[in-house]
């Protein structure tokens, strides 16, 4: 099911009366690539993919920051009514994840952070103003995100992907405006909460894949580690798009998560 909800598009699958899924897409994607993912936990949950602002038809922000992304996350989660949400954020959508969780610790019920980092480091640090030239510079130079989508995802997986999932993560990534890829890409500079992650106090899922170039299995461990109640989970040979390379098994280890972490905690709290 496509929605619109004012400000924001998302897709959703299950039923109203089921505990909220809520899923955040990377800086290359939209809604639409956890499809896989709404049809397998729409008939427990109800499954839903927000389209970030600049993405699908979600109007996009005068200003962006991952700051400015979790206050609209904030508001669309109030729009739809999601009260106490399980998040799964991938990259940059388990940025904006952990930023809403430093300042409304309370709002989720679990969270997922998939191929993603506590930090990005100093705006004028040298990797950092490298990394953001290696993805900025062909669009200066003329190219499309039409014409750069096979590329960057095949930088992106690991190996022997799913087939059907890299061809929706090249679409999605072809579907980007070049001005929103620009500006989320950016709002990752100065992003830092490396000193927050022992204040997340739900059950945490951290998730990488052991070719993750971009959020590096190692640094995710590490990750994993100051958070209290976070279980780390590996995915051997994915890259930075699991859930669409390994669709099967990113989601047997959610719903292990859900049946086990997220499950043990709502009977304690009865």
């Amino acid at each position: 099911m496509k929605t619109n909800d004012g400000r924001f598009s998302y897709q959703a699958a299950g039923d109203l009366a089921s505990p909220p899924l809520v899923f955040l897409h990377g800086i290359g994607g939209a809604a639409r690539v956890w499809k896989g993912q709404l049809d397998f936990f729409g008939e427990r949950y109800r499954a839903i993919a927000w389209d970030m602002p600049g993405y699908g038809r979600s109007t996009p922000l005068s200003t962006v920051s991952i700051a400015t992304l979790a206050d609209a996350f904030s508001n669309f989660l109030q729009q739809i009514g999601a009260s106490k949400p399980i998040l799964v954020g991938h990259s940059i959508g388990g940025m904006i994840v952990q930023q809403l969780l430093a300042t409304r610790p309370g709002i989720a019920r679990a969270v997922v952070l998939a191929q993603t980092s506590p930090a990005f480091g100093k705006a004028d640090g040298d990797w950092q103003k490298e990394f953001i030239a290696a993805r900025l510079g062909p669009l200066d130079r003329g190219e499309t995100m039409v014409s750069l989508a096979p590329m960057l995802v095949r930088e992106l997986v690991g190996d022997d992907p799913d087939r059907e999932g890299i061809d929706l993560a090249r679409e999605c990534m072809a579907a980007v405006p070049a001005s929103t890829y620009r500006a989320t890409m950016l709002a990752l500079l100065g992003f830092d909460q490396r000193s927050a992650l022992k204040n997340i106090a739900v059950p945490t899922l951290v998730l990488s894949g052991s070719k993750d170039k971009n959020a590096p299995a190692p640094m995710m461990a590490k990750m994993a580690s100051y958070i209290p109640l976070a279980k780390y989970v590996e995915i051997e040979a994915a890259g930075h798009l699991v859930n669409l390379e390994r669709p099967g098994t990113f989601n047997a280890a959610l719903d292990a998560f859900l049946q086990t972490s997220v499950a043990a905690t709502s009977v304690v709290a009865q």
